[in-house]
């Protein structure tokens, strides 16, 4: 579970991230959605214990990351909307390396660097060096190494820019197993109907407040998603 209390965030004299409250629960898949500059990066970079933050409190699984960042990062894996990945590793090295920092045993690791390179068609790639990679190959490693050491919270940025339409679905698929599973899923997408469709709850946030969340079904009515999210925008208004 993530849970998130009066998260405070500013950059000089500007709130990022303004007082805002949610929780993402266990066995659920939480779609993180805004226009662009509207505290969504920041939000996750907070979450991941990536950027420090201003006030509040965030706990993965009831441990704080601000207290307990280490056994908080053990705990979770972190798709970034770019895949900055180490170019001159082969990109079975730095799976391995990223298997290595989470102690993940070898049997594990194995079985899942199979079945992932295979599912995002990636296996006669695994010895290439990642800089001969497209941007959605790298997107293809950021996501097998997430995936690899099965975290117990998933949290991705844009995890869809860049991928063909196979690896779309075949995310979507991993996310709904996961879910399954009992798995915490939070993400951020700017793919609205995907969000409608995979999503069991959603939150809207806008110049650093959150204005809506709830269920998908709260928050959309007998609109679309897409909808509610440009009356939110056109209303210019920041209550919830």
């Amino acid at each position: 579970m993530i849970e998130i209390s009066n998260l405070v965030k500013t950059y000089g004299e500007k709130r990022a991230v303004d007082n805002i409250s949610f929780k993402v629960n266990d066995g659920e898949i939480f779609a993180f959605i805004g226009h662009n500059g509207a505290g969504k990066t920041t939000t996750i970079k907070a979450i991941t214990g990536i950027n420090d933050f201003d006030s509040g409190e965030i706990l993965i699984n009831g441990k704080s990351i601000k207290e307990d960042q280490i056994d908080c990062k053990k705990e979770m894996a972190y798709v970034p909307d770019n895949p900055d990945l180490y170019e001159n590793m082969k990109a079975i090295d730095f799976i391995n390396f990223i298997c290595d920092m989470y102690d993940t045993p070898e049997e594990i690791r194995k079985r899942n660097i199979i079945k992932y390179a295979d599912m995002f068609e990636m296996r006669n790639n695994l010895n290439d060096l990642i800089s001969t990679f497209s941007h959605g190959m790298k997107q293809k490693i950021a996501l097998i190494s997430a995936l690899v050491h099965e975290p117990k919270v998933l949290i991705m940025d844009e995890p869809f820019v860049g991928l063909d339409p196979k690896a779309v679905f075949d995310v979507k698929q991993v996310m709904k197993e996961m879910c399954e599973q009992g798995k915490c899923i939070f993400f951020s997408t700017h793919i609205l109907d995907v969000a409608e469709k995979l999503c069991d709850r959603v939150g809207i946030i806008k110049s650093g407040k959150l204005v809506k969340i709830g269920s998908m079904e709260e928050i959309k009515g007998d609109e679309s998603l897409e909808q509610v999210f440009l009356e939110l925008e056109e209303e210019g208004s920041t209550n919830v």
